[in-house]
């Protein structure tokens, strides 16, 4: 059965729970909800286990904080015994358009703190990221206030048909690749 880690990012505490810096954290809620699943408070994170096809499909929500997420990533590849081949990191991009998605199998962390980390901790940028748009709304100097900033009225009215989006790739990467998943929901 192939297996994979999905590292959905996000900050612990209901003070960040409805924050765009969470949407990892959100994505993991929908898939663990729609497959009645449910998280425990485990090493470095909540976790919880869903199967779909003959996939088993690991969904981590570090409780490290964002900016130590490759800790609790590595930690759980390695117990896992899986290689950053079978990763998925799901996490927030101020980029890209509110709730565009964009999927890519590499590249740089774009600035964001996360995945700095985790390509930190795993000594690699060869590892798949799934980014959700959040915008880029904000006066200059203000990108920590927005990015730990509550969605706006009309984002959240739109976010539920977007992490279901999300939620989508997120299965499509297990079951159909890579490339297909790319095709299939890059920039929609």
């Amino acid at each position: 059965m192939k297996k994979y880690l999905i590292a959905c990012l996000g900050n612990i505490g209901a003070e960040y729970a409805n924050t765009r810096h969470n949407i990892g954290f959100l994505v993991a809620d929908k898939l663990a909800k729609d497959h009645n699943a449910s998280f425990t408070t485990q090493k470095l994170g909540d976790l919880a286990e869903i199967k779909v096809k003959g996939r088993t499909f690991i969904l981590l929500k570090p409780s490290t904080y964002m900016n130590l997420s490759g800790k609790a990533v590595r930690y759980w590849l390695e117990k896992e015994r899986l290689t950053a081949e079978n990763l998925l990191v799901v996490c927030d991009d101020l980029n890209i358009k509110f709730g565009t998605l964009r999927i890519k199998g590499k590249g740089s962390d774009g600035g964001h703190n996360g995945l700095k980390d985790i390509q930190y901790q795993l000594g690699t940028q060869e590892y798949a990221r799934l980014r959700f748009g959040i915008s880029s709304n904000f006066e200059s100097g203000k990108q920590i206030d927005y990015v730990l900033g509550e969605w706006a009225p009309e984002e959240q009215a739109l976010l539920p048909e977007r992490i279901a989006k999300c939620a989508e790739a997120v299965l499509s990467y297990g079951l159909a690749g890579l490339a297909i998943t790319m095709n299939t929901f890059n920039n929609k």
